[in-house]
């Protein structure tokens, strides 16, 4: 267990839900008047967006999509600041392709953004010393990065890192931080009590959906159910910030979406986030990637509950 730290600033970082059109040719088409209208609804609420993530569908875009992203985003940020996923897709047994990182990275950096380093069966099936020698070789040659843990629940190449080695993440200079998603309060409290006596501005970004409390210890955040309600979340974090008891309410709210949109199985809670961000009006149909998994039409029904617990008007 850890002691509440009250009254501190919270970096907030939101993944952007990539939009999709209702159909199209070839399987699927990306809707970049929803894409655009939720990226500066998410930066003008306060939070960092994040582009390129697991909620972006990164894993199943090729290098022209998430580069359109990218572009996009430096167009409507006009300098403000955001992060993207730097992803590269291999199979297991792949061995760690340290240039296709580095190309993913330069991508990312020449459009004004900073990387968050996915993993990839090449990168987490290396030793720890190797795993190490090659996040810091990508911090020499690409610069300043975060990195990111995370359970096979979300993808199979998945891995959760040790606390020893998380310590030598901390040792790496252009290394800002870590997304942490194992879902796992203890986990993530140790990473806090390691943080705070090695590297104090060292981030933790905490990705537990099932826990966003997790700020009223220490974390700040990298998550992907902040992409149905940046507004909120922002708003929150402003009451922690003040010692406003109407964070409690607010939280607990914004919680029952993500134990229900975050229910098994984790990847559809995409679809979720689609069809929750159709209920507010913000993007025009719950579309997702073909090769994502949905949700029944049944939870629309729990979504309208849940908005009108949040006071949160629907449309029809």
């Amino acid at each position: 267990m850890r002691l509440l730290q009250p009254r501190r600033s919270i970096v907030g970082m939101s993944a952007i839900l990539l939009p999709f059109a209702e159909a199209s040719r070839n399987g699927f088409e990306v809707d970049w008047p929803g894409f655009v209208a939720h990226l500066a609804r998410t930066a003008d609420a306060g939070l960092v967006p994040a582009v390129n993530m697991d909620t972006g569908y990164v894993q199943l875009l090729d290098d022209d999509t998430r580069l359109a992203v990218l572009r996009r985003t430096r167009e409507v940020l006009s300098g403000k600041p955001f992060v993207a996923g730097a992803c590269v897709i291999d199979e297991p047994g792949s061995p760690f392709d340290i240039d296709a990182y580095l190309r993913q990275i330069e991508m990312i950096a020449a459009q004004g953004g900073r990387p968050v380093i996915f993993p990839s069966y090449g990168l987490t099936q290396l030793g720890d010393d190797e795993l190490l020698d090659a996040y810091a070789e990508l911090g020499r040659r690409g610069g300043e990065f975060y990195t990111f843990e995370l359970g096979t629940m979300f993808v199979p190449c998945g891995r959760i890192y040790s606390l020893d080695v998380y310590r030598q993440f901390m040792a790496i200079p252009q290394c800002l931080g870590v997304k942490h998603s194992s879902l796992c309060r203890e986990f993530e409290w140790q990473r806090l009590r390691l943080r705070d006596a090695v590297r104090p501005d060292f981030l933790v970004l905490s990705g537990n959906d099932l826990a966003i409390d997790m700020v009223m210890y220490g974390s700040d955040y990298l998550l992907g159910l902040s992409t149905m309600a940046p507004d909120l979340f922002a708003r929150r974090d402003a009451y922690w910030a003040a010692g406003d008891a109407a964070f409690y309410e607010l939280n607990d709210a914004l919680q029952y979406l993500g134990a229900f949109t975050f229910r098994a199985p984790t990847p559809a809670y995409k679809h979720s986030a689609a069809m929750f961000l159709r209920l507010r009006g913000w993007i025009s149909n719950s579309a997702t990637h073909p090769l994502s998994p949905t949700r029944p039409d049944s939870d629309l029904a729990v979504l309208r509950e849940i908005a009108r617990r949040l006071d949160i008007p629907t449309r029809d």
